[in-house]
């Protein structure tokens, strides 16, 4: 079986994964959601986080050109992943050395 090369609806994927993770970053600094405080934002962005990497999964057992779109899903959720990841780690060592 041959691996399908279309980076462009690999591509694809990346961004819509990527675009909806900024989609909640931007509702959140703007609040665009009445009544949501920053946890419904954050409890939002990891749905969007897994559920891009679940959602990647599944595209990816299925039929070319949906593998592809699959890897850009993956990827998209990783990414997404990372970051938050890193601004977790950011803020528990600034409330760290605030308290020392």
């Amino acid at each position: 079986m041959t691996e399908d090369r279309r980076p462009g609806v690999a591509f694809l994927g990346f961004a819509l994964a990527t675009g909806l993770l900024i989609v909640v970053v931007v509702a959140l600094m703007r609040d665009f959601v009445a009544g949501w405080h920053g946890g419904e934002y954050a409890s939002a962005y990891i749905g969007v986080t897994f559920g891009a990497m679940i959602a990647g999964s599944l595209c990816r057992l299925a039929r070319p050109p949906w593998r592809s779109f699959g890897t850009g899903l993956i990827l998209g959720g990783v990414l997404g992943f990372a970051s938050f990841l890193a601004v977790a780690v950011a803020l528990y060592l600034a409330l760290s050395q605030m308290s020392s």
